[in-house]
């Protein structure tokens, strides 16, 4: 009977613990965000960063392991705020941590949302409450997918590309401050000898569509004649000078048709207007009002060419200029077949110089282009933030890009 007893006992106990057992075990945990960081920047927080790299690695940590079939473009998101546009993203997940890589550089000084949508499920099926977080990338403002950008910050530099000048293709530039402290430092000419060579700059314009953006101040002071800018052997690739009484400046630039090359100036001189073939806008600046831009003052410029539209645009200071239309030449002209921009220098003179129309290897022979004579049309003053794109950025990233540089 005690054995009975004890059996029973026994069963009850087990049946007990075993109800115990099922009683305590945890239902499934809904997904949840635990940490979002970029390298150590905590992007969870109550404060929206505004320090975020360019080229972030964000990981976002969450309470339990992810589906790794539910993270994806659909369920993760991430946009630039002043227009809406969907980032590129590398989406990769390992046990409750998903890694997200944009796929390409983002801009600067640029406010973005990342988004985990309904769709993002646990290994138990169950769905994330969606959500979202913003940051802002470090710098000034400046549209996506540069592909030099020459900063001047105590070097010639180019901070993203492999546009790096040789210590001897640096002639006698100074270091010193910018349009603002917060822009640091620009390079400045002397206005006879000084002298950037930045190498193949054929591959910085060999491009349908172009952007260049740069902040440029001359120096008057014992200047005469023009001011060579830059230039990448001069018309036969892309040249800027800025005219000797400041009422005025251009742009020269090589473009491409099946076949050959044309160069086309965007000329831009005070008191413009529309009497010249191709031209679809000239903002009609008094001479007094060019020469307040143009001499002894900051101001930025920006040159587009819209490959798909053929058209190209002058900015000074977010503004809209001058623009022209190669659709508008007769459709016997190789001008109305333009494709895009094209060195058609010599191969050894292939180098972007800043501070005179064309490098030391010459590709236009004229006693006028020779560096080596000072008394030449050399440029005297500063130019710092260089960018250039092969894309036409657009007229409103143009103006959010000048109001977050401006001094």
């Amino acid at each position: 009977m005690k054995r009975k007893h004890l059996l029973t006992s026994t069963l009850l106990f087990a049946a007990a613990f075993s109800l115990m057992l099922t009683s305590c075990k945890k239902d499934p945990e809904p997904l949840a965000l635990a940490s979002l960081t970029a390298g150590t920047i905590d992007l969870n927080g109550a404060t929206s960063p505004s320090n975020v790299p360019v080229n972030p690695t964000i990981v976002a940590t969450f309470n339990v392991e992810v589906d790794p079939a539910t993270a994806n473009a659909t369920n993760i998101t991430m946009v630039q705020d002043y227009d809406d546009a969907a980032i590129a993203l590398t989406i990769t997940v390992a046990g409750k941590s998903i890694t997200i890589v944009p796929q390409a550089n983002l801009g600067t000084g640029t406010l973005y949302q990342l988004s985990f949508g309904a769709g993002l499920k646990s290994a138990d099926n169950l769905a994330i409450t969606p959500l979202q977080r913003t940051f802002t990338t470090e710098g000034f403002f400046a549209p996506a997918g540069a592909v030099a950008h020459f900063t001047f910050e105590d070097n010639a530099n180019d901070i993203i590309g492999p546009w790096d000048p040789a210590a001897s293709g640096i002639i006698d530039i100074t270091y010193t401050a910018s349009r603002k402290s917060a822009a640091g430092k620009a390079a400045t000419f002397n206005g006879t000898t000084s002298l950037i060579e930045v190498p193949n700059g054929d591959l910085l314009m060999n491009t349908n569509s172009f952007t260049i953006a740069f902040w440029v101040k001359t120096n008057s002071t014992g200047k005469t004649g023009n001011h060579f800018v830059m230039g990448l052997a001069g018309w036969n690739g892309i040249q800027y000078e800025i005219f000797g009484n400041y009422e005025g400046s251009k742009f020269a630039i090589q473009y491409e048709y099946p076949g050959g090359t044309a160069s086309e100036d965007m000329w831009f001189p005070a008191n413009a207007d529309l009497g010249w073939k191709g031209w679809t806008y000239a903002k009609p600046l008094t001479p007094a009002e060019m020469i307040a831009k143009l001499k002894d003052n900051w101001y930025h410029v920006v040159y587009t060419y819209n490959a798909p539209t053929k058209v190209g645009t002058l900015y000074f200071d977010g503004v809209k200029m001058k623009s022209f239309d190669f659709n508008l030449w007769d459709a016997t002209d190789n001008k109305s077949k333009i494709t895009g921009l094209k060195y058609a220098g010599l191969p050894a003179g292939n180098q972007l110089a800043l501070g005179f129309i064309q490098s030391r290897t010459k590709t236009i022979t004229d006693d006028w282009a020779d560096y080596s004579n000072p008394a030449n049309q050399h440029f005297k003053g500063q130019l710092d933030d260089i960018r250039v794109w092969h894309k036409a950025i657009k007229e409103n990233e143009i103006l959010l890009m000048y109001n977050s540089e401006k001094p």
